[in-house]
C-alpha cells in the first residue's frame, strides 16, 4: 500500500526526534552494562586505531579517528571498508600496530565483514566491532564488540544509530584515555542537545519549506569533515536532491563555481579555524548563494551572511558536540525530501543494509 503523505517519514523523524534520550540510554548502558569495562585491559590504546565503514559508518569512522586523536592524543585515521580490500598494503603500511574499529549498524553490510575476516583471518589483527545489533555477523568475526542496541532503527536511513554509534567511540576513547572531564562532558551532552533540537526543528522545516534548491552543498574542516559529507548524504538520500560536501577552503578551488541563487551552501563553522572558514562565508554569499551556518557560538557579523543561522550554544568541548551537528543535516534532508513529496522512511532505490549478491 503507497504510504499517504502524511504518514511520509513519520519512522524517520520520530528517530531524529528520539536522540538525546537515546544517548540517555547508551551511555547509561555503557555505564553499567560492563563492555567498555571488558574492552578496557584487550584494547591497545598505544596502537595506531583505524576506523573503517561503509557510507554514513564511515562518516562516523571519520569524525570518530578526529575525536579519538583529540581526546587520547594518540594517531587515528578512517578509510572505506572497500579500500581495505582493494589496497590492504597501501593501507596498513602506516603502522604494524594498529587497532582496527569496524563500523555497521545491522553487523551485516557485506564489506565491512569482509574487511573483519581478512584482518582477523589474513593479517592476525584483533579487531572491534561496533554495531546496534547483537548476535551478528559481524560480531561473530571480530575479537571485540561494542554494541548500542537503544540505537537501532526501524527506518531505511541512518539517524540515532550514526550519532550514538560516535558517541560510543567517545565514550571508549575518554575510558581508555582516562579523560574524566571528557567523560563527564559527554554525560551533560542529551539534557543539553535537547535544547538545540527543540530550537531548531522549526527553524529547519520553515527554511526547507520556502524554497528547494538545485544543489546542496556541506562544507567543514577538522572534526566536522565527516559530519559535513552525513549531511549532504542524509539529503541525497530523503529528497533524492543534488548534494556535494568539501573541506571548507577547497570549495574555493574550483567548486565555488556553481555559487549562486538555486545553490545552498552550509557551513558546519569550528572554533579552531573559524576565522578563515568565515571568510569563505562572506565570498561566498558575494557569489549569490543561499547559506546556512552551523556554529556554537556565532562571532559578530555572522548573522548578515547566513541566510539561516544555527547557534548550538553548548557549554562543552569541541569534541563533545560532534554528534549534535548531525541533526542539521538529518533534518534537512527529512524536511527537503518532504517538500519534494518524498517519503524518507523508503528512500528510492535503497535497501536498510547493503548486503552483496553471494557476500562477494
Amino acid at each position: 500500500m503507497k504510504t499517504s503523505q502524511a504518514a511520509a517519514g513519520k519512522h524517520t523523524l520520530a528517530e531524529i526526534l528520539s536522540q538525546p534520550e537515546c544517548w540517555q540510554k547508551c551511555l547509561r548502558s555503557l555505564e553499567t552494562d560492563g563492555q567498555i569495562e571488558r574492552l578496557r585491559d584487550r584494547l591497545d590504546l598505544e596502537a595506531q586505531w583505524l576506523f573503517v565503514g561503509c557510507g554514513s559508518s564511515y562518516y562516523i569512522a571519520q569524525a570518530a579517528a578526529c575525536s579519538w586523536a583529540a581526546i587520547t592524543g594518540r594517531r587515528a585515521w578512517a578509510i572505506p571498508a572497500s579500500e581495505l580490500l582493494f589496497s590492504p598494503e597501501r593501507v596498513l603500511a602506516q603502522s604494524d600496530a594498529c587497532q582496527a574499529v569496524l563500523i555497521s549498524r545491522s553487523g551485516h553490510t557485506s564489506e565491512v565483514l569482509k574487511a573483519a575476516e581478512y584482518l582477523e583471518t589474513g593479517r592476525k589483527m584483533r579487531c572491534l566491532a561496533i554495531s546496534c545489533a547483537s548476535g551478528q555477523p559481524l560480531e561473530k568475526i571480530a575479537s571485540h564488540s561494542l554494541c548500542l542496541p537503544d540505537a537501532d532503527e526501524r527506518s531505511t536511513v541512518m539517524t540515532r544509530s550514526f550519532s550514538s554509534m560516535l558517541l560510543g567511540l567517545q565514550v571508549l576513547a575518554a575510558d581508555l584515555a582516562g579523560n574524566t572531564d571528557f567523560l563527564k562532558a559527554l554525560g551533560g551532552l542529551p539534557d543539553q542537545a535537547q535544547a538545540v533540537l527543540d530550537r531548531i526543528v522549526p527553524e529547519i522545516r520553515d527554511f526547507a519549506s520556502r524554497q528547494l534548491f538545485d544543489d546542496y552543498v556541506f562544507l567543514a574542516q577538522g572534526s566536522l569533515v565527516g559530519l559535513a559529507a552525513e549531511a549532504q548524504l542524509k539529503v541525497l538520500e530523503m529528497s533524492c536532491s543534488h548534494a556535494q560536501s568539501y573541506h571548507t577552503l577547497e570549495f574555493r578551488h574550483g567548486p565555488k563555481a556553481i555559487a549562486g541563487p538555486d545553490v545552498l551552501v552550509g557551513f558546519l563553522i569550528s572554533e579552531s579555524s573559524q576565522d578563515i572558514e568565515l571568510e569563505v562565508l562572506q565570498e561566498t554569499k558575494a557569489l549569490g548563494a543561499a547559506t546556512l551556518v552551523v556554529i556554537n557560538r556565532a562571532a559578530p557579523g555572522v548573522r548578515s551572511h547566513a541566510d539561516l543561522l544555527l547557534e548550538l550554544r553548548l557549554d562543552l568541548p569541541e569534541a563533545a558536540r560532534l554528534a549534535v551537528f548531525a541533526f542539521v543535516g538529518q533534518l534537512l534532508g527529512l524536511y527537503t525530501g518532504l517538500a519534494k513529496e518524498q517519503n524518507p522512511d523508503a528512500p528510492r532505490n535503497l535497501t536498510r543494509v547493503v548486503i552483496l549478491d553471494g557476500g562477494e
